[in-house]
């Protein structure tokens, strides 16, 4: 197996609701292909897909040739009971990121990485443990992000229906719309419970924005970076070619709330920063693993500190994880989202798709950060107040003295500096 563009997908292993998260490139449907599976074909190719692939090979302890038997024994008079039992059958694996999605729901897919999009911004996930749908982070600048939804937020209801047993793409059929028009969510934040109506619009989404700040620390220069997109690697290494003509003296990349992407785009910016190295693994079913390492081509090697947090998650945290295993960087903030695992998106012959988790991923050192997330090397945890304070109502304090983790990441990167310019005394 090979990490390539068409293949291998990540983002917060989720769901993304303004739909840039989980997407391969070079998909395209088969719908009008000269051939059209009939209903029981289609589920007849979604067993053996997943037969193939799945990463566990004890399908969850199931007998997987007693559930092809069950569900190719029913009939199937159109599509949707065909639909319907796909994803019974699925449901049975008790994993919420190997998924079918309908043709309209494929559809909405497919434009996930092209930078423009209609939704509302939020990246979603069924908690494997509680089945709850639960927020990954809001896409900054979204209506969502607008409106207040935070990371880790739950979504009981969806304009008033209730989201239990519901898995995150019927969510998504509930919650997508046209431009213009309302979704209500109820949402449960610590013990309260709140509603948001939020209306849908069409979104341009940059992934990187970057500018040169003047710090206790010297001329630094800051790089957020929103998500792992298809155009994200070339818009990174437009940011550092531009801020190393600045002559900053060292970086801070942000990556919190940043719900992951592509791989191959985590791929491509951990080059940009480490030159010599391994940056992930991945090892499917059968132990089969890849690795991927650096190719001596950095664009700098100047103190680099990373922020993250709770919202940092899959694509994120290969990044992050590759940057702290090498030594290349330091992270400061939170604990992040803990999601390591990979998933291949292929479209199916009568238009729709499906995503098949199919392996682990690990960082260089051969962490498996599935459910436990990456620890920052220096910890700065902000209270509820400060959360809702910085992200919510003052934004333009984000980045500055008066963010605390920002704050943290100036000093810690000012000590660096300062040790990288004191000259070593000769032995």
């Amino acid at each position: 197996m090979v990490i390539t563009k068409s293949r291998l997908v990540l983002g917060a292993t989720a769901v993304t609701l303004s739909t840039i998260a989980v997407i391969s490139l070079g998909i395209h449907s088969r719908g009008q292909a000269l051939f059209k599976a009939s209903p029981k074909e289609l589920v007849d190719e979604v067993w053996q897909t997943i037969d193939r692939q799945y990463v566990d090979g004890t399908f969850n302890q199931l007998d997987w040739q007693a559930v092809r038997k069950e569900y190719l024994s029913k009939s199937y008079s159109n599509p949707q009971e065909a639909y319907k039992s796909i994803r019974e059958m699925l449901k049975k694996l008790q994993d919420p990121y190997t998924r079918f999605m309908d043709p309209e729901e494929f559809k909405n897919m497919q434009v996930d990485t092209s930078g423009e999009l209609i939704g509302i911004g939020i990246t979603i996930s069924q908690d494997e443990k509680t089945k709850q749908l639960v927020v990954i982070a809001p896409i900054e600048d979204t209506p969502a992000f607008k409106a207040g939804v935070l990371a880790k937020d739950i979504i009981l209801k969806i304009d008033g229906k209730d989201t239990k047993g519901m898995d995150s793409t019927q969510a998504v059929s509930l919650i997508r719309g046209q431009a213009g028009t309302q979704v209500s969510l109820t949402i449960k934040r610590d013990a309260q419970t709140k509603q948001f109506d939020i209306k849908r619009a069409r979104i341009e989404i940059h992934a990187v924005k970057f500018s040169q700040k003047q710090t206790p620390a010297g001329n630094l220069g800051y790089i957020r970076l929103n998500q792992f997109s298809a155009n994200a690697g070339k818009e990174m290494q437009i940011a550092i070619k531009n801020l190393e003509t600045k002559r900053v003296a060292g970086y801070i990349l942000d990556l919190r709330g940043n719900p992951g992407g592509l791989l191959f785009s985590s791929v491509d910016i951990a080059r940009m920063w480490i030159d010599k190295g391994k940056i992930v693994s991945t090892v499917e079913r059968q132990g089969e693993g890849e690795k991927e390492e650096a190719n001596g081509r950095a664009l700098t090697n100047k103190p680099l500190v990373v922020l993250v947090d709770k919202g940092s998650a899959s694509a994120s945290e290969i990044l992050s994880g590759a940057l702290q295993d090498n030594k290349r960087a330091t992270l400061v903030g939170t604990q992040t989202f803990g999601k390591g695992l990979v998933q291949s998106v292929r479209p199916l012959e009568d238009g729709s798709g499906l995503a098949v988790t199919i392996a682990h991923y690990y960082t260089p050192s051969g962490r498996d950060i599935n459910h436990k997330g990456i620890e920052p090397d220096v910890k700065v945890d902000l209270t509820k107040a400060q959360i809702e304070e910085l992200w919510l109502h003052g934004r333009e304090k984000l980045a500055t003295l008066a963010d605390p983790q920002f704050a943290k990441a100036v000093e810690v990167i000012g000590k660096q500096i300062t040790a990288k310019a004191t000259p070593t005394a000769e032995k």
